[in-house]
């Protein structure tokens, strides 16, 4: 494994622990796609460093227990907002 692939995982890890942010927000920060981050959180960070994977792990799971939260939070607003523009439109 490259020296630039460690210490990405290595940040990225500290990242997740630090902010708690989603797997998708932490892509868009560091500029790869969410396929990079989860495989450097999933499979090269236990590698690198144990504890700091087994910390990443728990936030990560916390994460997917709750998406089907915010996936129909996503959806409410989106019809909510769809609603409020069909209203507002004059018959």
């Amino acid at each position: 494994m490259h020296d630039y692939i460690k210490e990405r995982t290595i940040r990225i890890g500290e990242h997740v622990v630090e902010t708690r942010k989603t797997v998708r927000m932490i892509a868009k920060e560091f500029g790869v796609s969410k396929s990079t981050v989860h495989k450097d959180l999933t499979e090269r960070l236990p590698e690198i460093n144990p504890e700091l994977a087994n910390k990443v792990k728990g936030i990560l799971e916390y994460h997917k227990s709750i998406r089907h939260l915010r996936g129909g939070e996503a959806t409410r607003k989106k019809y909510q907002t769809d609603s409020n523009d069909k209203q507002a439109e004059p018959v």
